[in-house]
């Protein structure tokens, strides 16, 4: 089972038109330990567009993005079926929790970002490396916090 954020997941910035959709995209059962986005601070709509991007691989309105997987929904979904029913109820709050972490950083403006494309692919191997999915999320988290921890752009 494999996490790649490969060329599907190779995105730029780019000037956008439209605006993001205010209905919910993130997975029905992360709604209950992650803000629901419509509550959420977005620096301006691009934003909002790329975090849906991030979460449903769907790329409405953005130029230079590849749409699909993987996306975050999909990722939680590899990584309850790798840890099974024992390892669910710990493990489905801490990943949903961490793909808003990542997500509303991933999916600001490249100048200013602190979490790349790059560091999703990153993240995807320690996912993909990791024996046990609940050890591996908490991998991702130290590192995307080490990240998200450096000054802004």
């Amino acid at each position: 089972m494999r996490f790649r954020f490969g060329a599907t997941a190779l995105v730029l910035a780019g000037v956008m038109a439209g605006s993001a959709s205010a209905q919910e995209f993130v997975r029905g059962d992360c709604m209950g330990v992650v803000q629901p986005t419509k509550s959420l601070r977005f620096e301006n709509d691009e934003h909002a567009r790329w975090y849906k991007r991030f979460w449903t691989g769907n790329c409405q309105d953005l130029s230079l993005c590849f749409p699909g997987s993987p996306n975050w929904n999909d990722i939680v979904t590899k990584l309850v079926i790798k840890g099974g029913a024992s390892e669910k109820p710990a493990l489905l709050p801490k990943a949903c929790k961490l793909g808003q972490m990542i997500g509303m950083e991933w999916a600001r403006d490249r100048r200013i970002k602190r979490i790349s494309t790059q560091d999703l692919k990153r993240f995807s191997n320690i996912l993909d490396d990791a024996g046990d999915p609940l050890k591996g999320v908490e991998a991702v988290e130290l590192k995307a916090r080490a990240l998200l921890s450096q000054p802004k752009g």
